[in-house]
């Protein structure tokens, strides 16, 4: 299993620091989120900070643009780092991109497909020469002259992996890309009972299975009080999130949504933690000190994913 570590609170600048960190303390990859700062900007930092270790956006905003835009800004990330990145697509979900980015929205498991497929021909354009044909309902891209055409990458075309958490989306992802980006917001019993499921779907109609798939595993650990307080607060925040109620009604939770939901539109965020009892918060976080919550997250899901990305300072095993 590979160990990651990733950042969402960052800006551009601090980025290549925090990778060369990341990367002296033997860490295999390092993923930004794309929050207050474009991920894509600051990676471009983390590469020439670094030799070694992974780079990857967990996740980059597909819908915020458009599959022409991304795969330069991959191809281009995939050069500069030396076959280092790995393009990490997510949907975000409706009110963001229609009221944020002012962006269209429908059917994001369908157009997410479309969006990679599409990404995937542009490269295979410039892969090989051939012309540029790629229509479907959401996406058209028909014109590449070689003036804007930066022909084959040395390093190959980089990975990607699709965030999800419906089973909609997750099975696209075992459709259409390499690996799955897990949400912090799941649970082992949901990863168990409805991601790997949804997962060997998708795999089976690309005619794969999952050997080879890459599954990361982005999840909550805490060493310390303050730690398991920021958890709370994120479980809480997505709690409330009707994209999200799955994950506790698989639990038997519903009626925590119902209740975080409306504390949430009263804007009652400081509140909110508060409901998050010891039961749910195990459920989503691994707990123990630093020498120990490593072997714990190995414990919990070292059979099911091939790549993990804790929250939290852990100390890193001997390799």
């Amino acid at each position: 299993m590979k160990l990651d570590n990733a950042a969402v609170d960052y800006t551009p600048g601090e980025a290549g620091a925090i990778a060369k960190r990341a990367e002296d303390r033997g860490y295999d990859g390092f993923w930004l989120a794309e929050t207050k700062h474009d991920p894509f900007l600051a990676l471009a930092g983390a590469a020439a900070a670094t030799e070694r270790i992974e780079l990857g956006t967990a996740i980059a905003v597909a819908f915020a643009r458009n599959p022409m835009t991304v795969a330069t800004t991959a191809n281009d990330l995939q050069l500069f780092s030396g076959g280092r990145f790995n393009l990490g697509l997510g949907s975000q979900v409706e009110a963001h991109i229609t009221k944020r980015f002012a962006m269209p929205w429908s059917r994001p498991a369908a157009r997410m497909r479309e969006f990679v497929l599409a990404v995937r021909a542009i490269w295979h354009a410039w892969e090989t020469g051939e012309r540029l044909a790629f229509r479907s309902e959401f996406y058209k891209h028909t014109l590449m002259t070689p003036f804007f055409d930066p022909g084959p990458n040395p390093h190959g075309t980089a990975p990607i992996y699709l965030a999800g958490v419906g089973e909609r989306m997750t099975e696209v992802a075992g459709e259409v890309a390499d690996g799955f980006l897990c949400h912090n917001f799941t649970t082992e019993r949901y990863l168990r009972e409805v991601t790997l499921p949804a997962l060997e779907r998708g795999r089976a109609k690309a005619g794969k299975t999952l050997e080879g798939f890459e599954i990361s595993g982005p999840v909550f650990a805490a060493t310390n009080d303050a730690e398991v307080a920021d958890v709370k607060r994120q479980i809480a925040f997505y709690g409330s999130t009707p994209a999200y109620k799955p994950v506790l009604e698989l639990h038997g939770w519903g009626a925590l949504h119902e209740e975080l939901h409306r504390m949430s539109r009263r804007q009652q965020w400081a509140e909110m933690s508060e409901l998050i009892t010891d039961e749910v918060l195990a459920a989503f976080c691994v707990l123990g000190s630093p020498e120990t919550v490593t072997a714990a997250l190995l414990d919990r899901y070292g059979d099911v994913v091939t790549r993990i990305s804790p929250s939290g300072e852990v100390q890193l095993p001997e390799k």
